[in-house]
This record gives C-alpha cells, structure tokens and sequence, in this order.
C-alpha cells in the first residue's frame, strides 16, 4: 500500500505540551519536514530560547542548543561562526525576539549573519500568563493592559518585518500565517527559501509566523484563529519584505 502520509523523521516522538488551537505544533512539523526534504537535518543547529518553546529541544532531531532569554542570535551567530558548514536556526517569540531580544536580531541581521530566523508572533507574552508584549495590538486586552494598550501611555506595535527588512543585511524575511492549507503551504515555502538563503550564503533570513493563542486571548481555538484573520492581519500583513525577486 502506498504510503500518503506519515510523521516526520525531523521530530522526536516526544508529545508536545502546547496549549490545544496553539499553532507552535503546525510550525515545528513544517521546519522538520523542510529539513528532512532538503536532507539537511544531521547538518543542522537550533537555538532555542525562553518562551513557550523553551523546551523545543526535545521535539527537534536535530542538534539543538538552549540560549537565555532573547539571546538566541547571538548564540546562533557563534554557532554558525564556529561551524560555517551547519545550518543554523533560530526559534523564538515576540516576547523573546522583539523585546529582551531586540538588540540581538536587528544587530545579527545588520551584520548579515547567515543564520536563519523562526519568529512566532503571537501578541502577548505566551508563557508567563499572557502580558502586553512589543506586539500587542493597540485595544487588545492582555493581564498587564487590562484596558486595552493604549498607544499614549504604551506605545505602538512594533512591525518586526517591516523594521528589519530595511537592513542591508537582511537578504529574505517574509511574514506568513497558518489559519488553512493553503497559508500553511506557504509558510512551509517560506521556510524552505530562508534555508536556500543561509544554504547559499546570502546573509541574514527570517520568516516570522501569526499564531494564536487562545490560553491567553481567552478564546476558543477555531474563534482565536478567526480573531487572528480580522484583528492582526491588518495589523501585521503577510507578504515579502526582503528578497521577493531573489532566486534561490
């Protein structure tokens, strides 16, 4: 009997310990199936970092190292330094990456470092109980804005795609979503080109992912990733920032 589908070999056979409707899940399979299919899997070093994926080591077959708190590309740029031959990733979420973290990724992508960046944004600070995170959206609701973040007193949304696009040394970021198979396609293309981009020595790669979580937004699953679609989108749109003619 032909064989339509089946798990990944890129995964350990360890359960993950997401939240139900939380999309963490769909990313990582997608990463392990990408680096399966580009055979590229005993040659690659992840970085994890603090959040809810702090533990993610356990879920890739890959090597993978544990970084502190927003720190991963600096480790990452290490590795990769060290060991030029190895692909080499980072995964790591909005609370991560766009606050504590801010300095490592725009400076890692400044320097054009070939390492390859996963970044989930998922609006709030997903581990710790769901505080205002640098992506919150303006209105949204989360335990430490109560209100609803108000721009006068907390500021705006910071676009990380948009922002790190405009560095030289960024070669390919895009911003994809994974609310049907069609989005998830696409993510998992996206995927694949950020690690052609690092395969080929280009420079600096990130693909930043929308996720739910509908622990912390305080929705249903199938209801979060309806709010997703309507509230963050237009906020954050999917599409290519850097590199949409790059052949690779």
């Amino acid at each position: 009997m032909a064989i339509v589908f089946e798990k990944t070999k890129g995964l350990t056979d360890k359960p993950f310990h997401y939240c139900p409707g939380c999309t963490h899940g769909i990313i990582h399979r997608l990463i392990a199936e990408v680096m399966c299919e580009m055979d590229v899997l005993d040659n690659t070093v992840g970085v994890s970092s603090v959040g809810c994926t702090y533990n993610n080591y356990e879920y890739f077959s890959c090597d993978m190292v544990q970084a502190s708190h927003g720190r991963a590309p600096a480790v990452a740029t290490g590795l990769k330094r060290c060991l030029p031959d190895r692909m080499v990733f980072t995964y790591q979420g909005d609370g991560d990456l766009a606050s504590i973290g801010t300095a490592e990724i725009v400076h890692a992508a400044a320097r054009g470092e070939k390492i390859t960046t996963f970044f989930v944004n998922n609006a709030v600070y997903g581990m710790t109980s769901g505080q205002m995170a640098p992506t919150t959206l303006l209105g949204q609701v989360t335990t430490t804005s109560p209100l609803g973040r108000d721009a006068e007193t907390r500021g705006y949304p910071i676009n990380v795609s948009e922002m790190l696009s405009t560095l030289q040394g960024a070669v390919y970021i895009e911003r994809v979503c994974l609310t049907d198979y069609k989005n998830i396609q696409a993510a998992k293309k996206a995927i694949a080109k950020a690690f052609r981009v690092q395969q080929q020595g280009l420079g600096f790669s990130m693909v930043e992912f929308l996720s739910t979580c509908p622990t912390n937004w305080g929705k249903e699953p199938v209801e979060a990733m309806e709010w997703l679609k309507e509230n963050m989108i237009p906020q954050y749109p999917l599409g290519v920032f850097k590199g949409k003619d790059l052949e690779v």
